[in-house]
């Protein structure tokens, strides 16, 4: 049985699950999001927690599906009621970024300058011109569209230029020593 599985999804308050058939539905303060779930797995709710369920004499793909859904579901309940969020930080002579509308433009080295719509569920800020802020309620989404950022210039080992996560290091390398 799967160790994740098996822990119940607590639900805060002003979170509310409804579950349809395979539908899961979670509606909090922050929006309301949706997960398809697998015949492989079952789910019992009580008053303050879901349970994620499977048989005693489970086969492998229940298992693996008992502790992905458990995940998938806790996301959705993490995600409506506090959101998720991934900070990008430019470094480099030259690179920023600001908001243009619903749009984000970087100048990133290029003879042109990069422009970015905000997907859809996802709102993308900019404190200052080398900071950028994803927020939204899916992990996944907000997960996607800051690696797409940071896929436009990512951080070279010598200078260390380029677009990094906040907490992220980067190795650098020692240039050649010319005589």
């Amino acid at each position: 049985m799967s160790r994740i599985g098996k822990l119940p999804i607590e639900i805060p308050s002003g979170v509310t699950i409804e579950i349809n058939d395979r539908t899961v539905n979670v509606k909090g303060p922050k929006g309301e999001d949706s997960l398809e779930v697998s015949k492989n797995v079952g789910l019992e709710l009580n008053e303050n927690e879901l349970l994620v369920t499977i048989p005693e004499n489970y086969t492998k793909a229940q298992n693996v599906d008992h502790g992905l859904y458990r995940s998938l579901i806790n996301n959705l309940v993490v995600g409506v009621s506090e959101g998720y969020s991934k900070t990008l930080q430019i470094e480099g002579t030259g690179y920023r970024a600001n908001k243009q509308g619903k749009n984000l433009v970087m100048n990133l080295g290029f003879s042109h300058q990069v422009t970015m719509p905000d997907p859809e569920g996802i709102e993308v800020e900019v404190p200052n011109d080398r900071t950028i802020v994803v927020k939204g309620i899916n992990k996944q989404l907000v997960g996607q569209h800051a690696a797409n950022i940071r896929n436009w210039r990512k951080p070279e080992p010598y200078k260390g230029k380029g677009i990094r996560y906040v907490d992220e290091h980067v190795r650098r390398k020692v240039g050649k020593t010319g005589k």
